[in-house]
């Protein structure tokens, strides 16, 4: 097994890549893209040495009339497009290990069937607006285990937004099954 702490030397800001988000959110029907930007930051703070500032917009509930407030099921489909695109950009740029050997086409072919969450916590601190919002995600850990049956493993923190004070956190392990093999 080898852990890999997420590296806080050196900075890197990337700014949305419009591509690689569509390709991100290509899966997704149209009514439910609601991750509209993403900053990455690798090194800019000490604890949180790569991370994705994200906004997001959710005019219409894609699953329920309008409840006024963001909810459990849309804090899980902001999460996962975050994360969608905070791997997709760590293997495009080389951000971190064991992302820097994947090519582009390894994180397609897994983005749906192979990246998984196998924990998920989240806390709503005070209500928050859907129609518009930021959300943050951090990669903590990971770690890359080998053998018969080799994962990825992702710790993560996430934190959302609103401009009136709405606030809900959480963190989720993400597993990722059937890793490219290691060079």
């Amino acid at each position: 097994m080898t852990i890999h702490r997420v590296p806080s030397t050196g900075t890197t800001v990337l700014y949305t890549d419009q591509t690689l988000l569509d390709g991100v959110l290509e899966p997704y029907k149209e009514n439910c893209r609601y991750l509209k930007t993403a900053r990455v930051e690798r090194g800019v703070v000490e604890d949180a040495a790569l991370a994705a500032h994200c906004t997001f917009e959710i005019p219409e509930s894609c699953y329920i009339a309008d409840t006024g407030h963001f909810n459990s099921v849309e804090f899980n489909i902001c999460y996962n497009q975050m994360a969608y695109y905070l791997i997709a950009k760590s293997v495009e740029a080389s951000l971190v290990e064991p992302f820097v050997s994947w090519h582009m086409e390894d994180y397609w072919e897994r983005q749906l069937p192979n990246i998984l969450i196998a924990d998920f916590r989240s806390k709503f601190r005070s209500p928050m607006r859907s129609s518009s919002f930021s959300g943050t995600l951090q990669f903590v850990k990971v770690t890359q285990r080998s053998g018969d049956r080799p994962l990825v493993l992702i710790d993560t923190v996430c934190r959302y937004a609103d401009a009136a004070g709405g606030r809900a956190e959480g963190a989720v392990k993400l597993v990722i099954t059937n890793p490219p093999p290691r060079p």
